[in-house]
């Protein structure tokens, strides 16, 4: 007899529309990916600041956050990364239920947990930001030193370095850090929103 021969779904009273109609506009995953040092966290916090500023209910979640919490006890392995994304993804599941835009920034190497993560809501619901950067850009920025560990091996399983990062194949959006600055960046991201109509007429 299997164990989830136990387990049941509950369904309750109060739903994702009732939720998202108390805060006033839509749910979503404004899903960042990209190699370390590309600019994710810090693009995704502008854009969070510019959603706040306009009334909309919004949470980030960060990789190396997490990782210091929920993903404790995960390494950097192919293995690893791919639980390291499903558990983010069944968080960012929860979110979009609360009727709150969550934020996720992972580098989140491979197309299928990305996808996988796609597949968790409806359609719509997820947007893939690919946050473009040449290797070379993110090398020579190298903000926490993670590149140069890399190169002399201090540090194995390193994307674009010892480990493989599959650019998106067909995103929602695409922003190129190398190009235009992050004020810009963010502002490319919140004029997708509004012209798509993602968070519901006259959010932003």
């Amino acid at each position: 007899m299997g164990q989830d021969e136990y387990i049941h779904h509950h369904s309750f009273s109060i739903t994702k529309e009732h939720r998202q109609a108390l805060h006033g506009h839509k749910s979503l995953i404004l899903w960042f990916t990209g190699l370390s040092g590309s600019g994710k966290s810090t693009i995704a916090n502008m854009v969070e600041g510019k959603l706040h500023e306009k009334g909309i209910s919004t949470y980030i979640l960060d990789g190396d956050n997490l990782r210091n919490g929920l993903n404790e006890d995960l390494g950097f392995s192919s293995e690893d990364r791919k639980e390291n994304i499903r558990r983010i993804g069944e968080v960012a599941k929860i979110f979009v239920d609360s009727g709150i835009v969550v934020l996720a920034t992972f580098i989140s190497p491979y197309i299928s947990d990305r996808e996988d993560v796609r597949k968790k809501v409806k359609q719509g619901e997820f947007l893939e930001i690919y946050v473009k950067c040449p290797l070379e850009a993110c090398e020579k920025r190298d903000p926490k030193g993670l590149y140069k560990k890399a190169r002399i091996g201090e540090i194995t399983h390193f994307t674009g370095i010892s480990s493989p990062y599959e650019e998106p194949v067909n995103p929602e959006i695409i922003i190129e850090t190398s190009q235009y600055s992050i004020e810009e960046c963010a502002r490319q991201i919140m004029n997708f929103l509004k012209d798509n109509g993602h968070l519901g007429d006259g959010n932003i």
